[in-house]
């Protein structure tokens, strides 16, 4: 059974991006993204499985002890979705804000673009 767009949202924010064991988020990132997948954020544009788990890797090893949380639901329109996201140390005050948009195609995310709201 596919996921829905919420799961896929909720699961590229906790699963992939917030996953700091790399066997486990890339299990995750196979089931949830295209194989180009395209990621977008203010730093670039990368394209394919491979180049966005190691961008989470690098993330997560600039950041030891943040967790990524929901700052509110996944909003969807159609192939759309929508999730805003904090992250910071856990049981404090986020660092950063933000949010992430995906397309979804074939009941995989297709394209994901990251736009911070708060750093």
């Amino acid at each position: 059974m596919a996921d829905t767009m919420a799961q896929l949202m909720k699961s590229s924010s906790n699963l992939v991006f917030g996953e700091r064991d790399a066997a486990a988020r890339r299990v995750v990132m196979d089931r949830i993204f295209s194989e180009d997948v395209t990621f977008a954020d203010a730093e670039g544009v990368l394209i394919g499985r491979d180049a966005l788990h190691a961008k989470a890797q690098q993330l997560l090893d600039g950041a030891p002890g943040f967790v990524f949380t929901e700052a509110g639901p996944v909003y969807q329109a159609q192939d759309l979705g929508c999730l805003a996201w904090n992250f910071g140390p856990a049981g404090q005050p986020p660092v950063v804000s933000g949010m992430d948009i995906a397309i979804v195609r074939d009941g995989r995310i297709a394209s994901l673009h990251t736009v911070l709201t708060r750093s």
